[in-house]
């Protein structure tokens, strides 16, 4: 048989019937094999997006109602802030609009020498840039700047307070690590003829003297904190902010100064003491019928646009804070609570032998002479230490010293400067007990005040018995000069209206008078009161020093109505003839010429 037979080959062999059955199977098992892997994983994937929506189902229940609350507050945090603008510190201004102190825009100095940069113009940028800084700020050389250059690669500060005009100078130069920084800086156009009263702010801004001090609510304001939102970059949004977020009262703080009458009366007082070699020395003036101080000038003073320049016991204004013995000028003030208590009357006699015993002292009238038989115009007039020594003993002890009290010469007067010192009055069971220090009170020693309050106690003559509040401060205004806030200032009668009077025509005759220690203050055509007054100093361990003393004079202008009180007082002058006559009357002389010319005060009589 032929092996090659087609249907004899064993290759043919699978063509069975039950080969053909096997392959069969297996290629249906193949298939569905085949078939089963696409199923499954399509049951993983939509097993895997079913754990994803349950996980992000999950998640947004978290933040959406877990941790709601929370999210909201971070996003809040996140789109909102606080912003609380500069708004400056009210501007000062005199009775006639005068600026004394006002915020301006300054400009710091900075540079950083490692970011000097030449370019083909300028080879050397350390000598350019010291040259050039050195002509705008005019202080200082190149050599010194370029030593400053060589403290640090950055950061160092050059200059503060450069004006507007200096900062484009130094912008133009457009030099790589010159840097402007800037700020406000308080300004005092006047310089230190207002620097008593308004004192000065330091580097942070804060009030540290005067009424930049002890106004410093007032004049920093009440400033608001505004919330506003911002996108996701930190843009503010325009729609959050407030509508009046750049509304600001534009009031200043105006005083009860006249720059004119406190220019006079500095430029008189400050060469008087030059003159005089003294130690110091103040004239106040104060409108009696309200208390309203017209000027306030101490020497010497300070510039409080380079206060870092003083002596810091400058910044003390001590017209306010120093207390001394009057001396005399507190005699009319003993003889209107006398004749208050109605135990002196204007015309009684009383017999100035020259000195008195009290106890195992011995008073003396400072010429060493008696007037003799002499009426209370002329106890006065002639400043008799013997008369008022007898004035005194008429006031029973207790009642004499109620009635130091009801004039607050043991307290304050409440002027609205800061480091006020309150009057000092011995105990009262020292003053009741000892007779002499009843009688040292009577002219004027034993005690102490400050020369605010005797100007206080003066201007109760001078409005009737009244005891008004020295103040500088009239209110807050705006740019049309309307007032929308004025201090209340206490006001209390403490002697009677025609005592009052009475006195202060007394004191007219220490001017006119004959024999009148106050001479050197007339003015021609106008009634003048006065009152001299030449007082030992107190040392600082008791006693009176030898050769020092302190000088002074109170003016009431004019007698016959009477308006303005002036105080002039000279602290230690130096020479023979250095009296309250001939040192401090001339300058209060000086002082109410300005006063007349300035304010318009008509002459008592036709000249």
């Amino acid at each position: 048989m032929d092996s090659s037979h087609p249907k004899l080959n064993s290759s043919t062999a699978d063509s069975s019937p039950f080969t053909k059955h096997i392959s069969r199977q297996e290629r249906q098992k193949q298939k569905a094999q085949q078939q089963g892997v696409p199923v499954v994983r399509l049951l993983l994937v939509w097993g895997f997006l079913l754990l994803a929506i349950g996980g992000l189902g999950y998640r947004l229940y978290r933040l959406q109602v877990v941790e709601a609350n929370q999210l909201q507050r971070m996003a809040k945090a996140q789109q909102s802030t606080s912003m609380q603008p500069y708004v400056p510190r009210r501007s000062i201004v005199d009775s006639q609009g005068n600026v004394l102190a006002t915020d301006r825009l300054t400009y710091t100095l900075f540079v950083h020498p490692r970011y000097f940069e030449a370019t083909k113009e300028i080879t050397d940028p350390t000598d350019y840039i010291a040259r050039e800084l050195s002509a705008i700020l005019g202080d200082i050389t190149p050599a010194q700047l370029k030593e400053k250059f060589k403290a640090k690669e950055s950061g160092i500060k050059l200059a503060t307070g450069l004006n507007e005009s200096q900062a484009v100078r130094i912008g133009s130069l457009r030099m790589g690590g010159v840097d402007l920084e800037k700020q406000y800086s308080r300004y005092y156009p006047q310089d230190e003829m207002a620097a008593d009263i308004v004192g000065y702010v330091d580097g942070e801004h804060q009030g540290q003297a005067g009424l930049e001090l002890s106004q410093r609510e007032i004049l920093e304001r009440d400033v608001e904190t505004y919330a506003i939102r911002r996108t996701g970059k930190g843009v503010v949004l325009p729609d959050s902010l407030p509508d009046n977020l750049l509304q600001s009262n534009d009031w200043q703080m105006q005083l009860t100064i006249d720059m004119r009458l406190q220019r006079a009366a500095r430029e008189l007082l400050k060469a008087q003491v030059a003159q005089q070699k003294a130690k110091r020395g103040t004239v106040l003036v104060m409108d009696a019928q309200d208390g309203a101080i017209v000027a306030m000038v101490n020497e010497p003073t300070f510039n409080p646009n380079e206060y870092y320049k003083a002596k810091v016991e400058y910044f003390k204004n001590w017209s306010v804070s120093d207390l001394y013995e009057p001396g005399s000028t507190f005699k009319p003030v003993i003889v209107a609570l006398a004749m208050n208590e109605g135990v002196l009357k204007p015309e009684d006699r009383i017999n100035d032998s020259g000195s008195v015993r009290v106890g195992p002292w011995t008073i003396s009238n400072a010429s060493k002479s008696g007037a003799g038989m002499i009426n209370v115009t002329q106890a006065i007039r002639y400043s008799s230490n013997v008369a008022m020594v007898a004035i005194a003993r008429r006031l029973k002890p207790q009642r004499y010293y109620e009635l130091l009290q009801g004039v607050g010469l043991d307290s304050k007067t409440g002027i609205d400067l800061p480091g006020e010192a309150a009057s000092y009055l011995k105990p009262r069971k020292s003053f009741m007990d000892d007779p002499i220090e009843q009688a040292t009170t009577s002219f004027g020693q034993g005690l102490s005040l400050t020369p605010i309050k005797l100007l206080q106690l003066n201007a109760m003559l001078a409005n009737g018995g009244k005891l008004v509040t020295p103040h500088v401060v009239k209110g807050l205004v705006d740019a049309r000069n309307h007032l929308h806030w004025q201090p209340d200032h206490p006001v209390e009668q403490v002697v009677k209206p025609e005592v009052a009077h009475s006195v202060v025509q007394m004191m007219e005759s220490v001017v006119s008078g004959d024999g009148g220690t106050g001479k050197a203050a007339q003015i021609p055509g106008y009634r003048v009161g006065g009152k001299t007054g030449t007082a030992q100093k107190a040392g600082p361990r008791g006693g009176y020093l030898a050769n020092a003393k302190i000088t002074s004079f109170v003016s009431i202008l004019p007698v016959d109505n009477p308006r303005y009180v002036v105080v002039a007082i000279i602290d230690e002058p130096k020479g023979a003839n250095a009296y309250g006559g001939t040192v401090a009357a001339p300058v209060v002389k000086n002082v109410m010429e300005a006063l007349i010319a300035i304010k318009g005060i008509p002459p008592s009589q036709p000249q």
